[in-house]
């Protein structure tokens, strides 16, 4: 059985509390957990997984959390193949502060991920979210999982739990 890699990125906190969330929920056989700040020195460390929780935050006018900085960079000019993986991404975003460009990291991800050849899943839909705008949206829906700790953190454990319940459709290891 083929485990899940979390790889998250955290500057205030909040996407770690996430991550380490969904890797209690899931279990330390079904998935392991990294900091992409503390544990992660070169894509080579993604592509060791076929399933992939990436996890992100949004900043200023929805740029990408810095943990993910070099990464990005890296994946950008090196180019690896991403082809047979099936990646879900999740992120925090504040709607109400920052709703003119809620989770836009995550768009950035997706975009830079499926141009690499990767399978994009987790798709949510944008009911139940209160925001102006976000880069994150494809085809009506967001392209991942968006939470709101600041001011939906009400919401929070539902949504996530939500959220694994639907990838169990693309990630075998969860519908165990």
């Amino acid at each position: 059985m083929a485990k899940i890699g979390i790889f998250y990125g955290s500057t205030s906190g909040t996407t770690e509390e996430i991550a380490e969330k969904i890797h209690e929920e899931l279990g330390e056989d079904v998935c392991d957990l990294y900091n992409m700040e503390e544990d992660f020195d070169d894509v080579d460390y993604l592509l060791k997984y076929d399933y992939l929780l990436l996890g992100c935050s949004t900043w200023g006018a929805g740029e990408f959390q810095n943990d993910w900085r070099d990464p990005l960079f890296d994946m950008e000019c090196e180019q690896p193949d991403l082809s047979g993986k099936t990646i879900a991404l999740f992120g925090p975003g504040d709607c109400t502060g920052h709703g003119k460009h809620f989770v836009g990291a995550l768009g950035i991800l997706h975009d830079v991920l499926k141009s690499l050849g990767a399978t994009i899943v987790g798709a949510v839909s944008t009911e139940d979210y209160s925001f102006e705008q976000s880069t994150a949206i494809r085809n009506g829906k967001f392209v991942g999982l968006p939470l709101d700790n600041v001011n939906e953190s009400d919401k929070t454990d539902q949504r996530i739990a939500d959220w694994l319940e639907l990838l169990k459709t693309d990630f075998p290891v969860l519908a165990s």
